[in-house]
């Protein structure tokens, strides 16, 4: 199989003033998009579960077979949540959005990321490869899921959480993946009620 190299498909989400950034691995294929942002497969939970613990309604950013891409932009802006992904470049074992057959070629550059948005003292990784990515990038060691560590990073403190995949293909109900974003939220003061 002849496996190529592709580059990551959008930039950085970005802002003055982001507390948080969340980082997945990399998007899957267009063909199973269902908008051109992050988490954008239909049958991804990141958006139920912001759904679930923000608004009380796992649907809130669903529309048909697509997401409500500028309403889920206003709400992350509001909340201070910043996104991108641990893989710049990477080529695909097998043809899925596994991350168990996704090779990283070229990392994200997250600590530039983190100096050109001092505001941001969070770092969420969801799922493992993400997780490993990151904390290599950090410099610190993998927390265990749920948890967290914490480096020094530009001269500064920051914490990187663990939380579990969004992905389906990720064996956790609904409503537990979104307890463990919820109590993460919880510990870095970004509530329902902001």
């Amino acid at each position: 199989m002849d496996l190529k190299i592709e580059t990551h498909p959008f930039e950085p989400f970005l802002f003055d003033g982001a507390k948080v950034l969340m980082l997945g691995t990399f998007p899957p294929k267009p063909e199973r998009w269902a908008m051109p942002f992050y988490y954008p497969n239909k049958i991804n939970d990141m958006w139920r579960v912001m759904g679930t613990i923000f608004f009380g309604d796992k649907e809130h950013f669903i529309d048909g077979n697509s997401f409500r891409l500028d309403e889920i932009k206003q709400f992350l802006v509001q909340k201070g949540i910043a996104m991108y992904d641990t893989a710049y470049k990477i080529m695909r074992e097998r043809d899925n959005a596994s991350d168990k057959y996704l090779r990283i070629i070229e990392p994200a550059d997250i600590v530039g990321m983190l100096d050109s948005h001092p505001t941001i003292g969070t770092v969420v990784a969801t799922g493992e490869k993400a997780a490993s990515v990151a904390a290599s990038l950090l410099g610190t060691d993998i927390p265990a899921t749920g948890g967290h560590t914490t480096s020094t990073i530009l001269g500064r403190p920051v914490n990187l959480y663990r939380l579990p995949s969004t992905s389906r293909a990720y064996p956790l109900a609904l409503a537990k993946k979104a307890q463990a974003y919820k109590e993460m939220f919880d510990q870095i003061g970004i509530t329902a009620n902001d």
